[in-house]
């Protein structure tokens, strides 16, 4: 095929020496000619690298800045590929369209938003405004009283979000993810087709119409979308197997004219169809483009041999794939990963305190080492354990276990019930019912000190205090679970008190409030086997209050500025990195979860997080499972380590029996010792003040 523009200079007389700085199958990509081009980039090949040095090429070939366009899934992706081919070919990259979807959406709408309804000087709405013009479209169409449940702002808000991105019908949806509010499809498409007349009317989009009224421009007036099809004569898209079917629609437009387009990215890491990810995008690519060329990039240069070969052993049991062997550049370490059952949740949260400790001991920085588990419910043992033992840690989303909204609403419930004199509880505690605002709340508690006095004489609130009309109906539920909550002046234990607060009052709540119910709801069953340790309930708040009080500021990953593990969900771990990882909670129900293990393509899905959990580390990999679950609503259950365990050739893992370590203590020394004997050294049985966490 021919060039559209002469060469310029070629490598060695000022040009990039595109040889030397890539491997064999990164060069194939990057030198590749126009055309349709798919590039399987396996975990820690250097995706990066290849996308950005494909930008030089097409720069040295000839092409225009202003006609390469490159798209990313973060804006800090696109300044690091734009700083990277600044520093190959300084100054030859200015003009380049680089940026989110989202963001070259925007730049496009801005030129035309009068063609898709909107007028010039249009404002986007963040997440907040978004709710909150939802919420004036209920409250105008008198949709939520005393007697109609309605979901809230948040959670239509990510409905509707979901409908633009994935294409599926309200229908569909309702059934796939909010079965309860199935009854009430008909009252949310009106809710719908209101709130796109009211966005007109204040001249506002939300996030997503950056992308569905980019789409509708092109489709909808074909010489504006040929102008575009025409400017870009390379499209480049990084993290393909992410994209939506929305996005896909997109870029297949752009590239119509031309057909020059490069996606990069790892099937074995789609993970994200709770977000409306399309895993079929990439998998039929070459479908949707015949003439497209496959390019394999399998050259790992992150992690030992040993953790690759678990990981290419655990991927190639999904049937659906485009097949690639992971290699690794680093030599062979001197142990294989550690597989490690322990007898109770709680004796896996120590191990892994234990064990982070010993390698700190050895050398390795806290920040070098990361737990990582399939939902952030999760981790909640493993904070309490390494607050317990000193460890500094940070949560990838932000809030720490105790410090999240459910959790401190229903802690609300719990502090009044025990202290009737709690102010602060009383509010945040009222205000979660229909129609209490921070006002009203100031009135009912004066009215609640008259009436009651700091006493637990809670039926006396039901005539005592006068709630608006619009919260009788909840004023009532809340002023009976309360009463049960302490019979006979003694509160019940904390276990049962959270499990009543859930079910008379706060499950309907949430339901109607947050996008993720079912998240919620499980963070509360986990808060609930946690309290089943306490008999007393002011013994269990005491300690939720000083855990929420440690650090609590975010970590987006390694922080360089603070040596502390980081705990994270495996979702905010992709694209991160440490020296030793431990993946915790492998058993069936918890990592494959429950909802997944009866769906096909949510177990591939699920089968592609433990593989992105395990290539997220580089050297030492410690997989580890409780046999028994102690469950606040069903007592002890017995744990089946998960499939994605079972899968794996024996040979592949080096089986640690910690929970008999005593009785099989054989000390054993030598530089050439593996993980599990510098384990068995550090543990002295003679020693009797040693710690010993996973004693029975």
């Amino acid at each position: 095929m021919s060039r559209p523009y002469p060469l310029r200079p070629a490598a060695g007389s000022g040009g990039i020496d595109f040889a030397k700085t890539l491997n064999e199958q990164q060069l194939a990509a990057v030198t590749a000619p126009p055309g349709a081009h798919l590039v399987i980039a396996g975990a820690g090949s250097g995706k990066t690298r290849t996308l950005t040095y494909r930008v030089g090429w097409l720069l040295e070939q000839g092409y225009r800045p202003g006609e390469i366009l490159l798209l990313t899934f973060t804006n800090k992706a696109a300044r690091e590929m734009l700083d990277r081919v600044n520093s190959l070919l300084p100054g030859a990259a200015e003009g380049l369209w680089s940026g989110t979807f989202h963001s070259i959406g925007h730049r496009i709408l801005r030129r035309h938003p009068e063609l898709v309804g909107f007028a010039q000087g249009f404002t986007i709405m963040d997440r907040e405004d978004q709710e909150e013009l939802i919420e004036s479209v209920v409250a105008r169409m008198g949709l939520r009283s005393k007697d109609k449940r309605f979901p809230k702002g948040e959670v239509l808000a990510e409905l509707f979000s979901l409908g633009c991105n994935t294409g599926e019908t309200l229908r569909t949806l309702l059934a796939r993810r909010y079965r309860y509010f199935i009854d009430l499809e008909e009252q949310i498409a009106l809710v719908a087709s209101a709130y796109e007349s009211r966005k007109k009317e204040v001249n506002s989009l939300d996030f997503d119409d950056l992308l569905s009224k980019t789409h509708e421009l092109l489709l909808t007036n074909p010489e504006i979308a040929a102008t575009y099809q025409r400017r870009f004569r390379a499209i480049l898209v990084d993290e393909y197997q992410d994209t939506n079917r929305l996005q896909a629609g997109l870029i297949d437009t752009l590239a119509a004219a031309h057909r020059h387009i490069m996606v990069v990215g790892d099937d074995a890491q789609s993970i994200y169809s709770w977000r409306g990810a399309d895993f079929a995008n990439i998998l039929e690519f070459p479908k949707r483009y015949p003439d497209a060329t496959l390019h394999r990039i399998e050259t790992n240069y992150r992690s030992v041999p040993q953790i690759l070969e678990l990981a290419n052993a655990s991927i190639a049991n999904n049937p659906r794939q485009f097949p690639k062997e992971l290699r690794a550049v680093r030599k062979p370490s001197l142990s294989k990963p550690a597989l490690v059952p322990l007898a109770t949740n709680n004796e896996q949260a120590s191990f892994i305190a234990q064990r982070v400790l010993e390698l700190h001991d050895e050398g390795f920085d806290f920040r070098e080492i990361a737990v990582l588990y399939r939902a952030h419910y999760h981790s909640m043992e493993i904070q309490l354990e390494f607050t317990r033992r000193g460890i500094p840690f940070g949560i990838t989303s932000g809030l720490r276990f105790f410090e999240q909204a459910h959790i401190k609403d229903v802690a609300a419930f719990l502090k009044f019930a025990i202290n009737p004199n709690d102010e602060v509880a009383f509010k945040r505690m009222v205000r979660l019912l229909p129609g209490i605002g921070s006002k009203t709340a100031e009135t009912l508690w004066k009215q609640a000190v008259k009436t009651i006095g700091g006493r637990r004489c809670f039926p006396l609130l039901e005539h005592g205090c006068k709630p608006p009309a619009k919260s009788l109906g909840a004023w009532s539920q809340l002023i009976g679970t309360l009463a049960s909550l302490t019979p006979e002046e003694k509160p019940a234990p904390p276990s049962e008190m959270i499990t009543a607060i859930t079910k008379s009052l706060y499950d309907d709540y949430m339901q109607n409030k947050f996008a993720n119910y079912e998240a919620r709801r499980d963070d509360l069953m986990t808060l609930g086997n946690y309290a089943r340790q306490f008999d007393e309930t002011e013994e269990f708040l005491a300690q939720l209050t000083l855990l929420g009080g440690t650090e609590t500021s975010e970590v987006t990953g390694r922080d360089d500025e603070e040596d502390r593990v980081c705990l994270s969900s495996i979702h905010q771990a992709k694209g991160l990195e440490w020296q030793a990882v431990f993946l915790a909670w492998l058993t069936e129900g918890m990592f494959p979860g429950t909802r997944s293990m009866d769906d096909q393509n949510a177990l591939e899905e699920e089968r592609r997080l433990f593989y992105v959990g395990v290539t997220r580390c580089k050297e030492e990999l410690y997989l580890t499972y409780p046999e028994l679950r102690l469950n606040a609503a069903y007592g002890e259950a017995f744990q089946r380590p998960s499939r994605f365990l079972e899968e794996l050739p024996g040979h592949l893992t080096e089986r640690w029996d910690v929970s008999r370590a005593i009785a099989q203590y054989t000390p054993q020394f030598g530089k050439q010792s593996s993980k599990k004997e510098r384990f068995h050294q550090e543990f002295d049985p003679a020693d009797e003040s040693q710690e010993i966490p996973w004693e029975d």
